[in-house]
């Protein structure tokens, strides 16, 4: 017998040092253990939870997962382990102590039945604080999207890049086609653009076309249309499911909104001293699929057209 309590009270010891939360439960649902790991972190000491009804102790944890853990250990000897995902502070446990406005850390929760020879059986329930590992898997998260982001932005104006062009015309060109749904896609560039960075230097020509990426983006209300920097002072929207009609509006009403932006251009060798688009129009019908370069091919056509006119123009090309 001795040997016995000497063994318990080393068990206990044990599970007093280690860094974790310890609480065993027996058959009815008794605390008979509560850990200093546990009353560190909770506004609960042992002496005050030790034979209570664990319930009593967290009311707001029966009828949820725990509690069905607690459940199949006791009854079918099954150890469960709690997703972190679907279960992330379930105890009211804190990082340092509790305190009135703190987070609850994150928890990682295994609930595993104990078998004593000659003893009704008992279950234990550890909890890790995987508060640093779940911060540190979000911080590497948002870290990815930025890299995601800067990857597929234009480093100067934040809208779109090539790269996301390429990806995204694909990706509507083949939705296009399965869907049997129009197309269009409108080739932008700003007018005299050279003349206006010879004279005003790059950087006014850098805020020059900050201004008008932003608001030829802010236009294009659908999530599915992107504007792109195609390179240079030349963009591209990309219309999914807009006909020919609705692009020349749209491509329109992008020419009206570049001109009101009434950004001085003295070097446009004509009377208007402003800086203006041309855009080129080419839509793909359903009836008459189209290889990505001919779509893009054809919308450059219709630009140089557009060009050549005058500028401050919209051609379309058709196909």
């Amino acid at each position: 017998m001795p040997d016995a309590l000497h063994r318990l009270a080393l068990l206990e010891s044990i599970l007093g040092a280690v860094n974790l939360g310890a609480i065993v439960l027996d058959e009815q649902h008794r605390i008979v253990l509560w850990n200093h790991w546990m009353a560190r972190h909770s506004a609960c000491q042992a002496d005050a939870v030790l034979g209570q009804d664990f319930f009593a102790v967290y009311p707001e944890l029966r009828h949820k997962r725990i509690d069905s853990a607690i459940r199949q250990a006791l009854r079918d000897n099954f150890q469960s382990l709690l997703s972190q995902t679907l279960h992330k502070a379930p105890f009211a446990l804190y990082t340092h102590g509790a305190a009135e406005g703190q987070e609850r850390m994150q928890q990682a929760i295994a609930v595993t039945p104990i078998n004593l020879p000659g003893s009704p059986r008992h279950c234990l329930i550890q909890i890790n604080d995987v508060t640093i590992a779940v911060g540190r898997e979000k911080l590497l998260r948002e870290q990815t999207m930025v890299l995601r982001s800067q990857t597929f932005s234009d480093g100067l104006t934040g809208i779109a890049n090539r790269r996301h062009f390429d990806v995204a015309i694909e990706k509507e060109m083949r939705r296009a086609m399965r869907t049997s749904s129009p197309l269009s896609l409108l080739m932008i560039d700003i007018d005299h653009f050279k003349d206006y960075n010879d004279h005003y230097g790059h950087q006014q020509g850098d805020d020059c076309l900050i201004r008008v990426a932003a608001e030829l983006a802010a236009m294009l209300q659908r999530p599915t249309d992107l504007l792109a920097r195609y390179g240079g002072e030349e963009f591209a929207a990309i219309l999914p499911d807009t006909d020919a009609t609705q692009a020349l509006r749209m491509a329109e009403a992008i020419r009206q909104r570049a001109a009101g932006l009434h950004i001085a251009h003295a070097k446009t060798g004509n009377d208007v001293k402003h800086i203006t688009v041309s855009i080129g129009i080419a839509t793909q019908h359903p009836q008459q699929p189209l290889a990505i370069s001919a779509l893009i091919g054809a919308a450059d056509r219709a630009l140089y057209l557009a060009k050549g006119a005058g500028r401050n123009r919209v051609m379309v090309q058709p196909l």
